[in-house]
């Protein structure tokens, strides 16, 4: 029987492109998640359609999948010189490019019917979308701020959250997607930290680079205008007192990750970009509290 399924098909095949696709390593998928599901809670002033959130949550697994197929194509020629990376499917040869452009256009697909069940507005919206995930992974070799455009990337769910409850894109969704860019320029930038001596070998560029031995103050300061930005987002839309201590955990868990970063250990850089799961978790629940009758 296994003589007639395509080699692409096999069992070990499949368990590549598993391991291809980070479904091992849920955090990617979390991170990208809380931000929709804030801006899905607020769009719909706690009451949400349950369609939505089912829409938005797989389409949220699917295009972080898609996203990790995409960078490790575009990573195959780097990744073999870092040690964290080196084993990846792509750049090991466990799956070739065009498996992999393959996989990408599939869960590109999947997505797209995904939002068709959407307004026009939100499949227009989701153009962009698709424009980010692409260009994300080549910017490292042309600007030390990739960690921006992942952060427009993995915003980008805000606007169309909206736009999929209110067939519009207000004011508020706008203030919710550059606060979030804040957040994520935060969090890639530690996770770049953990890669930095790599990056310098390779030529590889990113905001832990140009940042330099400045890169934690700077860090701090993005933290301190993203936690203001959420304060002023939940003063906008009349949160509760729930909101805000979430806002208030949040501020604990970003003194926590400067704790962690105080070293500038690898493992320990890893570790503070892990925590933001608990960061953005504690907003979404503090958001969610306050929409309980």
């Amino acid at each position: 029987m296994s003589s007639v399924i395509p080699s692409f098909l096999s069992r070990e095949k499949l368990y590549q492109y598993y391991l291809l696709m980070r479904m091992d390593r849920p955090i990617g998928t979390f991170l990208l998640l809380w931000p929709t599901l804030w801006a899905i809670w607020i769009a719909a002033d706690g009451q949400p359609s349950a369609r939505i959130v089912v829409i938005f949550s797989l389409g949220v697994f699917i295009m972080r999948a898609a996203g990790c197929v995409i960078n490790d194509f575009a990573d195959r020629h780097i990744d073999k010189h870092i040690e964290r990376t080196k084993n990846r499917p792509v750049t090991s040869g466990k799956v070739s490019s065009k498996e992999a452009l393959l996989l990408f256009v599939v869960c590109i697909l999947l997505a797209f019917l995904l939002v068709l069940f959407l307004n026009p507005l939100t499949i227009a919206l989701s153009v962009v979308a698709l424009l980010l995930a692409a260009i994300y992974p080549f910017m490292k070799r042309f600007t030390h701020y990739p960690q921006i455009v992942l952060g427009m990337a993995f915003s980008w769910a805000i606007p169309m959250s909206f736009s999929a409850q209110l067939n519009s894109v207000p004011a508020v969704a706008w203030i919710l997607y550059f606060v979030t860019i804040l957040w994520i320029v935060a969090y890639d930038t530690m996770y770049a930290m953990a890669d930095r001596e790599d990056d310098l070998k390779i030529g590889v560029k990113s905001t832990a680079i140009i940042f330099g031995n400045k890169d934690r103050l700077i860090i701090a300061l993005i933290q301190i205008a993203f936690l203001c930005g959420m304060i002023l987002l939940a003063w906008l839309v009349k949160g509760g007192v729930y909101f805000y201590l979430g806002i208030v955990l949040a501020a604990f868990f970003s003194l926590y990750q400067q704790y962690l970063l105080r070293e500038r250990e690898k493992n320990a850089c890893f570790q503070a970009f892990l925590n933001n799961n608990w960061l953005g978790m504690s907003i979404f629940i503090g958001i969610f509290l306050d929409s309980l009758p």
